[in-house]
């Protein structure tokens, strides 16, 4: 608000005050948020990246593992194995806070059950599509993982952007502003209380000479 448009009185300075105190105040817990936001921010960051590394890794092991299922048993062996594989990954969805803010939480459960129960037969599966299939549920595994992280960092990258923002907007508009509009209020109150009393002496003088 502009400093002409305010009502210099002392009710109005009063509640400056408190604005300007709890603007300050609030502008030092976002600066911790923003900060603690930040560290957060890198604690991901470096996971995402071992996770990178973990799924290029998982993959090159799974495919790796499915050429040499392919060259020894087959591709319709490999191929009728994955189309008789009763059980299907689950994965469970939630949510966790980091600093006050809620990110995803994301979990795949996979039943490691033996070869019988996954559908395919012990005679017409060997070890080759065992391992595969076996590097390949780690492989998802890892997937989702990554996911949750990559999510988690995307979300903490734009939370901090919005405390950025708040923090600079405090600092830069709202406090100026508000100091600005006190001095303002302050100094018409002193200039009011200097007329009022150059009126009194003058009430005084003319009185005195009547």
């Amino acid at each position: 608000m502009p400093a002409h448009e305010i009502t210099p009185t002392r009710s109005v300075l009063l509640d400056l005050k408190r604005r300007i105190k709890l603007s300050q105040n609030g502008h030092k817990i976002m600066k911790m948020k923003r900060d603690g936001l930040i560290i957060e921010f890198f604690e991901v960051m470096e996971k995402a990246k071992e996770m990178r590394g973990s799924v290029v890794s998982d993959y090159q092991n799974a495919m790796n593992k499915i050429a040499v299922a392919t060259a020894v048993e087959g591709e319709i062996a490999v191929k009728s194995a994955a189309y008789a594989i009763k059980s299907e990954p689950q994965v469970e969805v939630g949510s966790k806070s980091i600093m006050g803010m809620t990110v995803p939480r994301v979990e795949a459960k996979i039943t490691r059950g033996n070869i019988l129960s996954k559908g395919y037969g012990v005679i017409s599966t060997s070890a080759y599509i065992e391992e595969a299939s076996e590097a390949f549920e780690k492989l998802l595994v890892t997937l989702v993982r990554a996911a949750e992280i990559e999510t988690t960092m995307k979300k903490l990258l734009d939370e901090i952007e919005k405390t950025k923002r708040r923090v600079n907007a405090l600092e830069f508009k709202v406090i100026p502003e508000l100091l600005e509009d006190k001095r303002f209020v302050e100094f018409r109150l002193e200039e009011m209380s200097r007329e009022e009393t150059i009126r009194l002496k003058h009430l005084k003088g003319k009185g005195e000479k009547a």
